[in-house]
């Protein structure tokens, strides 16, 4: 069965920069869409970021284009979510989600994210 393993979170100042890892098992696994998700304490989990492949595109939220940077490397079976100039609002479990070549849907557990001075 497929797995997904965020790592990266952690505690960071405003301004700060974090980058993210999600780590999908068995490495045989194929993953069409790779995304991010993240969910604040009393808020609906909400879309990040995503990167797809076979045409090869990227999509962020309006609230983190400019800021964070999603990227893949097949090779490795791993996607990574660089964040850069972290603001509190950006405190929240950010979740790894894939859609697999023949259709799977798989989520990670999540990695906490907390920005705070």
């Amino acid at each position: 069965q497929v797995q997904l393993m965020e790592s990266g979170g952690g505690l960071v100042q405003p301004g700060a920069s974090l980058t993210l890892s999600c780590a999908a098992s068995p490495v045989t696994f194929s993953s069409y869409i790779m995304s991010w998700y993240r969910q604040a304490p009393g808020k609906e989990r909400e879309f990040v970021a995503a990167i797809r492949d076979k045409p090869a595109s990227t999509n962020y939220a309006a609230s983190v284009k400019g800021r964070f940077t999603i990227s893949r490397d097949n090779a490795k079976n791993t996607v990574d979510l660089q964040m850069n100039s972290l603001e509190p609002e950006d405190t929240a479990v950010y979740y790894c989600h894939s859609i697999g070549s023949k259709g799977g849907v798989y989520w990670g557990q999540g990695t906490q994210v907390t920005v705070s001075s």
